[in-house]
């Protein structure tokens, strides 16, 4: 067969894509994060954030009801059905929501409903086995959730987020077994031990790695001398023995999309009362969200101006968008590498929607989906405009109303396509990895 006269055919871009967003990984990390994304087509998803990005960047589809200064907030960047789970602060409260912003940005709030109906299909496809009749039904409980929460706010109505005394639903029993079953004393035992010189990590070849003792040295300084500098809570306070380092460790074959970006835990003090006071510290390199690259160069200025890295600008997202942010969120550098710290929750976990028996409980887990995206979307824009917190609420429903039936068709269709289009993707890198040199080729 000729060779084509360009290189502009879907499955080709595909392949360019996933090779140029991971040539920068050491070969065994992108050949490990390849088996990931090769699992399944969500899993492909999970690990192509760049390439859903490129497609829907200039959709024209945006400016129906949307793409305006009004309907932008700061996004979650990468919203997919299982980056909602439980998660928990140092209050040791139990909560369910989106405990992810590495991707955070400012942007139009249908970047993230779109990216999470898609994998709402993906998902019911794969993990529920789902009718296309039934997720249909389940995108339009999304996009209704969504709708309604917006229109919540403008009357005045502030609904709570969702712990373990206000679950409903599937949701309820999923976050009471998380409760009973972790803890921070649990977490402490998983990942730590007790030695003669005190606590350190534990024995976890396939998860932890030893630092050598030049990059040890360098994160030690960074802790003490930089990331106490960045904090903003009542730790920033603390006696310094609070942050007292008891030990440090790489951290091994976490995430997806993330796989291959340097991360490390850090042990710390943390209060004294008992002997799980100790803190492990989630410290984890921090790269552009995906839609930067998509940025005009004067767009990137005014952006720089106000983050000058994306420590800073992770910050100020989780600050602006979570319902309870971290206390002990801050950052550091490591050489021109700049890095997130954040506790590492106890009460980490995904939702098993491969358990759920029915189509109408997979509808009630998803209009939690959309309510929580909206709040999240609310609290964003209240941090970009504070002086009228009602904008962007306002301004959304405005652009619906009177056309809610087609907003959710709308959202409906695209989500359903593209889930086609990442399935045909899936399948044309699968294909690229069975040829001799195992990775995407030229």
């Amino acid at each position: 067969m000729p060779q084509p006269l360009t290189r502009h055919n879907r499955p080709r871009q595909v392949l360019d894509a996933v090779k140029s967003a991971n040539a920068e990984l050491a070969e065994a990390d992108r050949e490990a994060k390849y088996l990931k994304m090769a699992e399944s087509p969500y899993s492909f998803f999970r690990g192509t954030n760049h390439l859903y990005w490129d497609d829907v960047w200039h959709d024209w589809r945006f400016a129906l009801y949307g793409g305006l200064p009004e309907t932008q907030t700061w996004l979650q960047g990468d919203a997919h059905a299982y980056n909602f789970g439980a998660y928990g602060s140092h209050d040791d409260n139990v909560r369910y929501g989106m405990d992810d912003f590495d991707d955070a940005m400012i942007g139009d709030y249908q970047y993230d409903l779109w990216r999470l109906a898609a994998s709402l299909v993906l998902d019911a496809r794969e993990n529920v086995g789902l009718s296309p009749k039934d997720i249909y039904k389940a995108l339009a409980a999304l996009t209704e959730s969504y709708h309604d929460e917006l229109d919540k706010h403008q009357n005045g109505e502030s609904p709570d987020g969702v712990t373990l005394e206000t679950a409903k639903g599937p949701v309820e029993p999923f976050l009471k077994k998380v409760a009973k079953k972790r803890s921070r004393a649990k977490m402490l035992d998983k990942w730590t031990q007790q030695t003669d010189e005190g606590r350190r990590f534990a024995d976890r070849p396939e998860k932890l790695a030893s630092l050598p003792a030049h990059l040890a040295s360098q994160l030690r300084k960074a802790i003490e001398e930089e990331y106490c500098q960045t904090l903003q809570s009542e730790h920033a306070e603390a006696d310094a023995s609070h942050f007292t380092i008891k030990d440090m460790a790489r951290r091994l074959d976490a995430g997806t999309g993330s796989l291959g970006l340097d991360r490390f835990y850090v042990l710390i003090e943390g209060g004294r009362d008992h002997e799980h006071d100790d803190v492990i510290l989630d410290v984890k390199q921090q790269t552009a969200p995906e839609g930067w690259r998509l940025l005009s160069a004067a767009e990137k200025r005014t952006w720089r101006r106000t983050f000058p890295h994306e420590g800073a600008r992770h910050a100020a997202a989780f600050r602006a968008i979570a319902e309870h942010p971290d206390p002990y969120l801050g950052w550091l550098h490591l050489g021109d590498t700049v890095f997130s710290v954040r506790e590492r929750s106890p009460f980490k976990d995904d939702f098993p929607t491969h358990k759920l028996d029915s189509s109408k409980d997979y509808r009630k887990l998803v209009k939690r989906w959309g309510r929580i995206l909206a709040r999240e979307h609310l609290r964003g824009a209240q941090a970009l405009y504070p002086e009228d917190s009602g904008c962007f609420a306002r301004n959304v429903c405005a652009l619906i109303e009177g056309q809610e039936e087609h907003f959710a068709d709308m959202i409906a269709t695209l989500a359903v396509s593209y889930a086609q289009c990442v399935a045909q993707d899936y399948r044309t890198f699968v294909d690229s990895l069975a040829e001799p040199a195992g990775t995407p080729q030229d």
